[in-house]
């Protein structure tokens, strides 16, 4: 499976600007972590990334993997998130139906997808925009006849998931340890005649997926073993916080032993004044902390209630974790060991607190480049080198709650363009030409009555459109100050900007659309 194993970098650049082309970097700091999350996301889901994804994908489905199995091959797409998967179905359907090929696809993800940019309305998997022929049958059955040839999917279906004829995997969503081993995993499945299978991997790197498999490879050993009385080692931490109550473990844990007999409303008078104290003790900590001098005695109190909480909660589904493993293995003999169980199950997604995001505002981040690059197949021997361990579960409940780093949003911005600085040609520029320079050059007059008054080749001739790209460069040199440099300095790069506006960017017929008052092509 490892042996076609195919992985590709991205590299792009980013611009931060405001109305009217106007620069607007934030100055105040923002959550590092935070604030890279949400660039990186904003990112995955700009139409252009998907989109030049989704031509991967589809043409190497077609290349290689399509006439597998006599002609039926099927391939699965694992996207980062709901959100994706619904944005790379639209994309890959609208490919697929712009070229003209015989492919089907099906999309398949749990519950529902707000997603205003997609459509108005909520997505699910049975939304006719997203999977018009499935007319509610079960997606695992209909991906099984000869309809559908690939499977997005996100959060689903990456693990028990058995289907003979997948060929291939399209990973664009990382993955790491186990979870990298099922996922990849499904490409495993016996069927006459297959002895080929391809894995393409947008995201994770090939020496990562090699580390992750090699602990299953051929014996595994253990690092160590794990000792079950960690598991009540934590009970007595949890227990000795005093934030519940005996009697409120056993009212939860009689509501749920019922099973489906009980009702949803028995299990919320249960488990809810037990959640609503903490989410009170917790909001009124936060307001002391905001209302506090900073660094005084009374801020670091307050601080250091939110942090208890918070770490409380990460007990919580620590102990769950492990007490689910261990009680298989181990037999403890005392039912308020499992009682707890049962109940930080049952609390642990109630309590809301430690999901607070300051909300850093990308609505002017602007991609400016971006390019796709295959890097080949590299050699993932899993016989090469040591073999490595499984490491058991050791030291839960040591967990510290860290500072939040600070950080310029300019400067973040600043630090992720210069990680691909170099990686990026003029060719790569397509963003660029089409939300920077054919929009101002789109206001140049001279230029729509030419595109009116002449043939397509003509107007590619003419002599005032590499001026008219210079002055577009000046007026967005403000914005996109390092794109704009190299435009500006290089007459190479001119040529190619030129080429693009012209070609990919389609600025002839933009201008003449525009001369006729119809909407620009995109």
């Amino acid at each position: 499976m490892l042996e076609t194993y195919t992985s590709y970098k991205i590299a792009f650049s980013l611009a931060h600007q405001g109305k009217n082309g106007v620069k607007l970097i934030e100055s105040a700091e923002v959550d590092k972590s935070e604030a890279m999350k949400g660039i990186m996301g904003w990112v995955r889901l700009h139409e252009y990334n998907i989109a030049q994804r989704v031509q991967v994908v589809v043409e190497h489905f077609r290349k290689h993997v399509a006439g597998l199995l006599g002609g039926k091959a099927k391939a699965m797409v694992v996207t980062g998130s709901r959100k994706e998967a619904v944005r790379w179905q639209k994309a890959t359907r609208k490919y697929i139906a712009d070229h003209g090929y015989k492919i089907d696809t099906l999309v398949a993800f749990s519950g529902e997808v707000i997603d205003p940019e997609s459509g108005p309305d909520p997505f699910t998997e049975n939304s006719h925009e997203l999977n018009p022929r499935l007319n509610g049958q079960d997606i695992r059955n209909a991906f099984k006849g000869d309809d559908y040839q690939l499977l997005l999917v996100a959060n689903k279906f990456q693990t028990g998931f058995d289907q003979p004829l997948l060929c291939a995997m399209y990973v664009d969503k990382k993955l790491g340890g186990i979870q990298a081993v099922q996922t990849l995993s499904r490409l495993n499945r016996c069927h006459p005649g297959k002895d080929q299978t391809y894995v393409v991997d947008f995201v994770n790197d090939a020496a990562d997926i090699l580390a992750a498999f090699k602990p299953y490879y051929e014996t595994a050993e253990l690092s160590g073993v794990t000792d079950p009385d960690n598991v009540l080692t934590l009970k007595a931490k949890l227990d000795g916080q005093a934030l519940y109550e005996p009697f409120e473990v056993d009212r939860v844990v009689n509501v749920a032993l019922k099973g489906k007999k009980a009702k949803q409303s028995e299990l919320d008078a249960a488990t809810t004044p037990v959640a609503s104290r903490l989410l009170l003790t917790y909001a009124e900590a936060k307001r002391a902390f905001a209302a506090a001098p900073p660094g005084s005695q009374q801020a670091q109190t307050a601080k250091d209630r939110m942090e208890a909480l918070i770490l409380f909660k990460s007990d919580m589904a620590a102990y769950v974790r492990m007490y689910g493993f261990l009680s298989q293995i181990f037999d403890y003999g005392n039912t308020d060991v499992e009682k707890r169980s049962i109940f930080f199950r049952l609390l642990h997604p109630l309590l809301t607190f430690g999901r607070e995001r300051e909300g850093v505002d990308l609505s002017a981040l602007k991609l400016t480049a971006y390019t796709i690059k295959s890097l080949g197949n590299p050699a993932l021997n899993l016989a090469v080198g040591e073999p490595e361990k499984l490491y058991v579960v050791d030291e839960v409940g040591t967990g510290q709650v860290q500072d939040k780093a600070r950080v310029a949003l300019a400067d973040l911005i600043a630090k992720v363009n210069d990680l691909f600085e170099g990686d990026l040609t003029p060719g790569d520029k397509l963003v660029y030409v089409n939300d920077v320079i054919i929009g101002k050059m789109m206001e140049s007059a001279q230029l729509v009555e030419q595109a009116v008054n002449n043939t397509q080749a003509q107007f590619d001739n003419s002599p005032d459109l590499l001026r008219v790209l210079i002055d577009a460069a000046m007026d967005a040199e403000a914005a996109h100050a390092l794109m704009s440099r190299q435009t500006l300095q290089s007459a190479a790069t001119q040529r190619d900007l030129l080429t693009i506006a012209l070609r990919e960017g389609k600025l002839w017929q933009r201008l003449r659309a525009k001369a006729a008052g119809a909407a620009p092509a995109p």
